[in-house]
């Protein structure tokens, strides 16, 4: 409850500070100034924070956490104070330069920002990265389905098949035509399945508080996993994701005015880091009750979890629900880096013959990684594994960039809300692919066997530094 508390102050307090630095304004959004009636149109307020909260919500804040517990009951201040301090203000930067640069990707920001040479290479990146999420958002829910749904018959292929069609649809129709439909659907399974685990641990946790409590059982694990780098790249959604900033300028081509940023940027943000608090609450109170749950797979987890504390029918709902969450982050993603790859190559997307030219190679690429992905459990722990710390190398960039665009502003001061973020972002993927030693089911570094966590430690905080100071003369060369 503490935790969820600090969010809500943080976006009344923390959250004002960042838009006063920001200055949202009346000025004319994309959606206003030239619509296209594709992927730049005007929506509702209501319906841009529900798209905006599904698009950045998948599975990270719930199977993400179910891991990231088990570094303990310090996760459940990591996550409120990491999600205001950098990852709402991470969506935030990352609306608002989309915002100001005609609804531009990513891509192009990070040009704008940072320069030629290092955006060729991060395009690039990004678009892997973005392909990647769609294979581990069809994958997820496909397996929870399979697992927790219809458990008594083999559904997967089936249900990646109607995952993936769904994908292909919601990325080549105009954005109110399916997304802007089908999300308050959504958005209300998600509502009521977060809630009812929500009142289902309050009330346990009165009757039985040591459920609550930190588990012996975690040492060996946090033996193996360090909490810093591990904990900042097995929690992303909750704390800070990169592929927010892929998914943010979706939404601000929809906008009709810049005040509206910050209830749905950074006020989506937080309430993605109170879905994460709930399910990170669940997953200690299910370890304490059953510790068998800490050898088992996070979907199996998940499933545990809502049929303990909520029944077989309700708890259904509810892993539907999560499934909810999987398939309106992938949708977008694919949406996201048909956009990415138009900007690039500067296709026009208002033709739908364009926008399917666009789509087929991504698609034949996903069909790809999903075939490779399911060959063994080993290859899609690599396949998320990648996906994990990849993401967080988005993050950094964009708040990078955002410091530049503060600086060009001749706020030095005030740069420091994406600066300090960007720098220890940079110091957590560096450290990570520095030391990672590629056993334990971790992904291999780019140092075969790893170096020590201490001279990791000190090479990334290195790199961060000099990131910085080549960040900041950018910033203040113009």
């Amino acid at each position: 409850m503490g935790g969820i508390l600090l969010l809500i102050v943080g976006y009344f307090t923390y959250g004002k500070l960042v838009e006063k630095i920001f200055l949202p304004d009346d000025r004319k959004t994309p959606a206003v100034d030239h619509p296209d009636g594709v992927d730049t149109l005007p929506l509702p307020q209501w319906k841009n924070m529900l798209i905006q909260l599904l698009n950045i919500a998948g599975v990270g804040p719930v199977i993400g956490v179910i891991l990231g517990i088990k570094f303990g009951k310090v996760a459940l201040l990591i996550i409120p104070v990491g999600c205001v301090l950098m990852g709402a203000v991470h969506d935030f930067v990352g609306g608002m330069m989309s915002l100001r640069n005609d609804g531009a990707n990513l891509p192009r920001i990070v040009r704008k920002y940072l320069g030629g040479a290092y955006a060729t290479v991060f395009s690039w990146v990004m678009a892997v990265l973005l392909l990647l999420v769609v294979a581990v958002f069809i994958n997820v829910p496909a397996n929870l389905i399979d697992k927790t749904v219809l458990p008594s018959i083999s559904f997967f292929w089936w249900a990646v098949a109607i995952i993936f069609a769904y994908y292909i649809a919601a990325t080549l129709f105009p954005v109110d035509k399916i997304i802007g439909r089908v999300y308050p659907f959504f958005g209300a399974l998600l509502i009521v399945g977060s809630m009812a685990i929500f009142c289902a641990l309050v009330w346990d946790g009165f009757r039985y508080p040591d459920i609550f409590s930190d588990s012996a059982l975690f040492t060996d694990f946090q033996k193996a996993n360090p909490l810093f780098p591990c904990l900042f790249v097995t929690i992303a959604c909750g704390i800070i994701s990169g592929f927010h900033a892929t998914q943010s300028p979706i939404v601000a081509r929809t906008m009709t005015s810049e005040r509206q940023a910050r209830s749905t940027f950074f006020g989506m943000m937080v309430a993605e880091g109170i879905i994460a608090m709930i399910w990170a609450a669940a997953a200690l109170a299910i370890y304490n009750i059953s510790p068998d749950n800490l050898n088992l797979a996070g979907p199996v987890v998940l499933g545990n979890i809502t049929t303990h504390f909520l029944g077989k029918w309700m708890g259904g709902i509810t892993v539907f629900a999560i499934v909810v969450l999987a398939v309106t982050s992938g949708d977008t993603a694919l949406r996201s880096a048909r956009l990415s790859i138009s900007e690039m190559f500067s296709i026009d997307q208002v033709s739908l013959l364009k926008r399917i030219m666009t789509t087929l190679p991504l698609i034949l690429i996903v069909a790809a990684l999903l075939w490779w992905s399911n060959l063994s459990a080993k290859t899609f722990s690599n396949l998320w594994n990648y996906f994990a710390w990849g993401n967080q190398m988005l993050s950094a960039t964009t708040l990078m960039a955002g410091t530049v665009w503060l600086l060009r502003e001749g706020k030095k001061l005030s740069c420091c809300v994406t600066l300090l973020p960007g720098m220890f972002m940079t110091s957590v993927i560096a450290t990570f692919i520095l030391w990672t030693p590629g056993t334990g089911g971790m992904p291999v570094g780019i140092v075969p066997g790893g170096l020590s966590l201490g001279l990791s430690v000190s090479i990334s905080v290195a790199v961060a530094l000099m990131f910085a100071v080549w960040v900041f003369r950018r910033g203040c060369s113009r």
